[in-house]
């Protein structure tokens, strides 16, 4: 019976061990991989694309806002703020620190992107040609969106050419593949 109750008391030992880790997560945590980050992360901003900011407890300074031809948005109280090639979070940094000096004590900013530049959709589709980004965009919605895939199409590899970048990369096609702003995506014919 001894040994029994000890058993007991170390199989409730282990199981309140066990919550324990779980509750408190790994004791190591692994960095963030490119799968588990945003679709737009390390997106640079351009000419054409729209943002929402979002300035807390200040309604008048919050709202949508176009980056124009020089690169900039124009807001309430601070002017032009450039932010041509600022990701989102180096856009809300800047406009923080615009707002903070003399404006207000302790801005706090959101950015997010509400409509990017268009992208384009070439090769081995019904309708190639340019089409509206929105956030969350697939291949296979934006292949949908150029009415679906010719019977030549190779159905599984990609190219895609990103807007800041001169080199086309083939992608293995699959449902989550993500379309980001100004990407340019080729659809290859197959080989047999």
């Amino acid at each position: 019976m001894k040994t029994f109750r000890a058993a007991m008391f170390a199989l409730i030992g282990l199981g309140c061990a066990v919550l324990a880790a779980c509750a408190t997560g790994p004791a190591s945590a692994e960095p963030q991989t490119a799968a588990s980050r945003g679709p737009l992360d390390g997106y640079r901003l351009g000419t054409g694309d729209e943002i929402k900011i979002t300035v807390f407890d200040e309604p008048a300074l919050s709202g949508p806002f176009v980056v124009d031809g020089l690169g900039g948005i124009t807001m309430s109280l601070i002017g032009q703020v450039e932010v041509r090639n600022l990701t989102l979070a180096e856009t809300q940094k800047r406009i923080e620190t615009k707002l903070k000096d003399g404006w207000l004590r302790d801005p706090k900013v959101t950015v997010e992107m509400t409509k990017g530049r268009p992208y384009y959709i070439l090769g081995e589709v019904t309708r190639a040609g340019e089409y509206p980004f929105t956030s969350g965009l697939t291949v296979m919605n934006a292949i949908a969106a150029a009415g679906d895939f010719t019977y030549r199409a190779n159905k599984k590899k990609i190219m895609i050419k990103s807007h800041d970048s001169a080199v086309e990369r083939e992608v293995e096609l699959t449902p989550t593949t993500l379309v980001k702003p100004g990407d340019t995506i080729r659809v290859r014919e197959r080989f047999f």
